[in-house]
C-alpha cells in the first residue's frame, strides 16, 4: 500500500511540472528577434500542436489521481498538495489553448497611412519592407511590423495583407 500510494504522490508533482514545461517551452522558444534553428522551431510547433490533447489527458489523469488521494489524505497539508496539483494541472491545460502572443502584440491602435514626406515617425536608420504594385508604392518600417506582425492595406488597386 505505502509504494502504491508513492507512485502517485511522485505522479501528483511530476504531471503538473511536465505539462508546465510542455506548455512554456514554445512560448520561451518562439521568442521574436531571437534566432531559432528550423530543427527547434519545429519541436516547439510540436509542442504547441499535442499540448492541447497531453494536457487534457494530463487534467483526467489528476482528477483520478486527487480522487483516489482524497481519501488517503488525512491532514490539511496533503489535501492542499492535492488542490496545488489539479490547480497547476488545470491552469496549464487552459494555458495550453491559448495563444499568448495574442496578448503580446495587438493591432496598432489609430494607424494611419501617410505620404513619405509625412511619415515623421520614420528616421534614416528605419528598415522597412517596400511594395510597388500597380504603379503606387508603400513603405512600412519593421519596427512597428515586428511588434503588430499584419497590416491590411490597398497599394494601388490591389488589397494587401503585409506581414513580417
Amino acid at each position: 500500500m505505502v509504494r502504491h500510494a508513492m507512485w502517485k504522490r511522485v505522479a501528483l508533482a511530476l504531471v503538473p511540472a511536465a505539462l508546465i514545461a510542455l506548455v512554456a517551452a514554445p512560448i520561451l522558444i518562439d521568442q521574436p528577434f531571437g534566432s531559432q534553428s528550423p530543427r527547434v522551431m519545429a519541436a516547439a510547433f510540436v509542442m504547441r500542436r499535442w499540448s492541447p490533447l497531453v494536457s487534457g489527458l494530463g487534467v483526467v489523469a489528476i482528477l483520478a489521481l486527487v480522487a483516489t488521494g482524497w481519501r488517503w489524505s488525512t491532514g490539511t497539508m496533503a489535501r492542499a498538495g492535492l488542490v496545488l496539483s489539479l490547480a497547476l494541472t488545470v491552469g496549464a491545460a487552459w494555458f495550453a489553448r491559448q495563444n499568448p502572443f495574442e496578448w503580446m502584440f495587438h493591432p496598432l491602435p489609430g494607424s494611419r497611412y501617410v505620404a513619405a514626406a509625412d511619415a515623421t515617425f520614420v528616421t534614416g536608420k528605419d528598415l522597412v519592407l517596400a511594395v510597388t504594385m500597380d504603379d503606387d508604392a508603400a513603405a512600412y518600417p519593421i519596427r512597428q511590423l515586428a511588434y503588430h506582425h499584419v497590416i491590411n492595406d490597398r497599394i494601388g488597386r490591389t488589397p494587401a495583407v503585409v506581414t513580417y
